[in-house]
């Protein structure tokens, strides 16, 4: 509304930002659209495109997947289309461009099948919030699967479909979201104040930031553009730093499509989350791992 209409990242320094078109490229790209890593990758870094600007910090751009507005994370990967039915407007209501997907069924279902696969996109879409740049923001209810029956516009729902269904808690999902607050503290290189460029870094050389083929290679900027489902990212503290702050590096992976083999980097790595596999302990990894179908992975260097 107003002059100029939609306005994200027009906002001056110290406003920080909902940003939505992180919201939509990333859930089209665990959706598997087509032609959608470079969405991922801006969102991945806090939309530099956008918020690097007026000496914004990466803060600037608060991120998520879901909000009052809208779908749950249940719902994303339960329901194609919205059903505001019981808001009495027609189903007219509400927005349409939810980029949803029901993995099969609309709505509850018994299949173990369909339930395990809402289990990996829901898993995966978490992990990408809390390992991107900038500030996640999770919606009341998303960490324990609640839902509110594909209703997407539940402002007058002062019903069960509206609350938060608490007796219905989902605690495995509850500590795997809590699993992943953990690691974003424990690597501060996932929460930096400074944009990364893939700028040199004064203190060794290296690039803040490197793209990755799953092949173990940069990716080519044909890559970008072809039906590509995987990409890797390794990240290392801003080239703007100050004063190095002895954060290790690590190494992401975001696969949207089949189970496939990613070469890692040089180096010792440990794997330190897999979401299709979230209770597994942590261990250390060859030069190759087989990234399940639907999931992200982060590996680190060990402890000393």
């Amino acid at each position: 509304m107003g002059p100029g209409g939609y306005r994200l990242g027009a906002f001056p320094h110290p406003f920080r930002e909902w940003n939505d078109r992180y919201r939509d490229d990333v859930r089209a790209f665990w959706r598997g659209d087509g032609h959608m890593l470079p969405g991922l990758a801006k969102a991945l870094l806090g939309s530099p495109e956008t918020f690097d600007n007026g000496r914004r910090p990466a803060t600037a751009s608060i991120n998520l997947i879901t909000s009052h507005d809208g779908f749950t994370l249940a719902d994303l990967v339960s329901y194609r289309e919205k059903h505001n039915e019981a808001n009495g407007e027609g189903n007219r209501d509400g927005h349409a461009a939810n980029f949803s997907d029901n993995l099969g069924v609309e709505g509850p279902t018994t299949d173990p099948v369909i339930r395990a696969a809402r289990g990996r996109r829901q898993r995966a879409m978490l992990a990408t919030l809390f390992l991107s740049q900038g500030i996640p923001m999770l919606l009341g209810g998303d960490e324990i699967g609640n839902s509110q029956r594909g209703n997407n516009n539940a402002y007058a729902q002062d019903n069960e479909i509206g609350w938060v269904g608490w007796k219905d808690a989902d605690e495995a999902l509850l500590a795997y979201a809590r699993r992943l607050s953990t690691l974003r503290r424990r690597y501060k290189v996932l929460s930096q104040r400074n944009f990364l460029h893939a700028r040199a870094r004064p203190a060794d050389g290296l690039p803040d930031l490197e793209w990755w083929h799953p092949d173990g290679r940069a990716p080519l900027d044909s890559d970008w553009n072809d039906h590509l489902h995987t990409m890797g990212v390794i990240v290392r503290a801003s080239a703007e730093t100050i004063k190095d702050s002895g954060d290790s590096e690590v190494f992401a992976v975001f696969n949207a499509g089949p189970a496939r083999d990613v070469v890692l980097p040089a180096g010792i790595w440990v794997r330190v989350l897999d979401s299709a596999n979230p209770d597994a302990p942590e261990r250390p990894v060859e030069t190759t791992y087989k990234a399940a179908e639907q999931s992200v992975l982060l590996f680190a260097h060990p402890e000393i």
